[in-house]
């Protein structure tokens, strides 16, 4: 894993986002020199054709990302695989083709670096899919030992196989003070040699520490840092899931490692910064999406009665109630009784237009006139209702701390967790909220759009 702004990116994505730029800029430019006997010495015969190579990739970036090609395909069929490809491809063919027709006329070999971008489209979305179920995928493995063998152990060795089925753990090494263990007893080494030498034999690249009970002297501290001093990573459970899932589980953590470790920066140029790009990307989502809001309520009006949006009061930012604008997506009786109820799988309350619109996300789209007002930000913590919001900051630890940002119209937990129908559904969106409060940035909140477009594509955890 690479971290970059304070996000982790495992290094087989980097590594295929650079052999996608690669592949398209010796594609395409190699096929122009070949065709016009050299680009020549004029400075429009290098730069244009470069920066057409540049912008095509930055499409199929969005175009990799949108479809899932840079995720794990190990919950993925080849058909699955094969039919976001076609999708990939049908969107990146007219792009290629209107990018290099854009050219000057009087480019030299201006027709083949057309063609040769559209051959490297389907090339480079035809290797995604092969990449994706192939070995070549279990050629970037890192090799861990867990110490410890007791309840925590055995849960980040599952949560690791989850995430990331290439990891390789090699074994386990039982505390001190672990009396009982959970792990495969042949999962167990011998604890007999030094933890630094028994890493370097097997080879280890991490070392996590994942004990369910540190006290009385249990912990190695000399080993562990010689471990860490012969270049081995040393991460406790709370920085390894941090790292590994990106999330900060609430059973794994304690304050004082949110108050004392990094993260947790407002500062006023990253507020800023971040208020610029909300106030910009509204308005374009305004103004690109207004033919499909003027649809929408043109649809709400006519299945049912009541107004087209919802006005529903939700906590904001530290703790201010506001009025956060939706399309209608239920019945104008919904909550008839007066009581509030969580949303739910297939609830009878959504109209048959409402269950469209929440499926593709549209009926969120309202909420950028509250991201314009200052009211939310494009990318944050969902705002809760004041209802929940009093049971949650109750039984979930560290609940209040999401609200020390502007809410959200869409945010890391909506793209990496299905909606929340329970307190414990609520408690699991909470540890990437703690995430994104930790670690935000302009670079993460343009990560979570970008998963956002995959979700919307896929209708992923729609209700």
């Amino acid at each position: 894993m690479i971290r970059i702004f304070n996000h982790y990116l495992h290094r087989r994505t980097l590594l295929q986002v650079a052999i996608d730029l690669a592949l398209i800029v010796v594609v395409v430019l190699g096929m122009s020199l070949s065709g016009a006997g050299g680009i020549g010495s004029s400075g429009d015969g290098v730069l244009l054709p470069l920066l057409a190579c540049l912008l095509l990739a930055g499409c199929v970036f969005v175009l990799n990302s949108a479809t899932g090609f840079y995720e794990y395909a190990h919950n993925r069929t080849l058909l699955q695989s094969l039919a976001r490809a076609t999708v990939a491809i049908v969107c990146g063919l007219p792009l290629a083709w209107l990018i290099f027709g854009l050219l000057p006329g009087t480019l030299p070999g201006k027709e083949l670096m057309q063609l040769a971008a559209m051959g490297v489209v389907v090339g480079v979305f035809g290797q995604r899919v092969y990449v994706s179920h192939s070995k070549a995928q279990s050629l970037i493995r890192s090799r861990l030992l867990i110490y410890g063998a007791g309840p925590a152990a055995m849960q980040v060795a599952q949560t690791l196989q989850q995430a990331d089925p290439h990891a390789e753990i090699v074994g386990f090494v039982v505390g001190a003070n672990e009396t009982q263990a959970c792990v495969p007893a042949n999962r167990i080494l011998n604890g007999g040699r030094p933890l630094s030498q028994l890493a370097r034999d097997l080879r280890v690249d991490e070392i996590v520490v994942a004990l369910s009970e540190r006290r009385g002297g249990s912990m190695p501290l000399r080993e562990l840092l010689d471990c860490k001093l012969s270049g081995v990573r040393v991460l406790d459970t709370s920085a390894h899931f941090e790292k590994s899932l990106a999330q900060i589980r609430i059973d794994h953590v304690h304050a004082g490692a949110l108050i004392f470790g990094e993260g947790f920066n407002q500062g006023w140029l990253r507020t800023t910064v971040k208020r610029a790009f909300d106030v910009v990307c509204a308005l374009i989502l305004l103004v690109i999406g207004a033919p499909v809001m003027l649809l929408t309520a043109l649809a709400i009006r006519l299945e049912s009665p009541g107004g087209v949006f919802y006005r529903q009061e939700r906590t904001g930012f530290n703790g201010k109630p506001f009025e956060v604008i939706k399309f209608r997506s239920m019945r104008s009786d919904a909550e008839g009784d007066g009581k509030p109820r969580w949303a739910s799988t297939n609830d009878d309350r959504v109209t048959r237009v409402g269950r469209v619109i929440r499926k593709l996300r549209i009926d969120e789209m309202p909420q950028l006139i509250n991201v314009l007002r200052g009211e939310m930000s494009l990318v944050g913590p969902r705002p809760e209702r004041p209802y929940f919001v009093e049971q949650l900051i109750q039984q979930v630890p560290y609940y209040a701390v999401r609200h020390s940002m502007k809410p959200g119209v869409t945010g890391w937990a909506q793209v990496r967790y299905h909606y929340g129908e329970s307190i414990e559904d609520a408690k699991r969106k909470l540890e990437y909220d703690l995430y994104y409060v930790k670690n935000h940035s302009l670079f993460l909140d343009l990560v979570i759009i970008l998963e956002t477009i995959a979700v919307v594509l896929t209708a992923r955890g729609s209700r």
